[in-house]
């Protein structure tokens, strides 16, 4: 079932209103992520990824990450629209936040613009921002959205949200 959508602010997009399949588009705010006092990217040169009832999630290019951070980590995934993912570790003297970004070599045509840019869950870093607010984490521990003010839910992840 479902669920009613959030009433819309001034300067808000609902999630609802994202289509289904997803879409990838390019944006030029201003994506940091911090840990540990290092920035490990920071980009205006981003892609966003809509898709119904998920806060976007936002792929980084690669020259916009630290040098070094990155190490390639075990496993992979499949999404129906993008094609397969492969997970990234990030790695910070001797902290290692484990597949906490995830990227796609070779997308699926629709979603071309992605290759090799790199998306990360904001849940383990000490600040992810967009545009200098401060994000919140897509709730559950599979989706990596980004949340912030400008943005209305509901947001899959939620309790009860698996059939959505």
């Amino acid at each position: 079932m479902r669920p009613r959508a959030d009433p819309v602010g001034p300067g808000q997009e609902s999630v609802w209103s994202y289509p289904r399949p997803a879409i990838a588009e390019p944006t030029a705010s201003r994506i940091m992520i911090e840990h540990h006092r290092l920035v490990i990217a920071s980009s205006r040169a981003c892609i966003r990824t809509l898709e119904t009832s998920h806060p976007p999630s936002y792929y980084i290019p690669p020259e916009d990450i630290a040098p070094g951070v990155l190490r390639r980590a075990a496993g992979s995934s499949f999404c129906e629209w993008k094609g397969a993912a492969r997970y990234w570790d990030v790695v910070i003297g001797d902290v290692v936040l484990p597949r906490v970004g995830w990227s796609y070599a070779d997308p699926s045509p629709a979603f071309a613009m992605l290759r090799d840019h790199v998306a990360f869950y904001a849940a383990p870093f000490d600040r992810c921002s967009v545009d200098g607010e401060t994000v919140v984490p897509q709730p559950g521990d599979f989706y990596g959205g980004w949340i912030t003010s400008a943005l209305a839910g509901p947001f899959k992840g939620v309790p009860g949200s698996q059939g959505w």
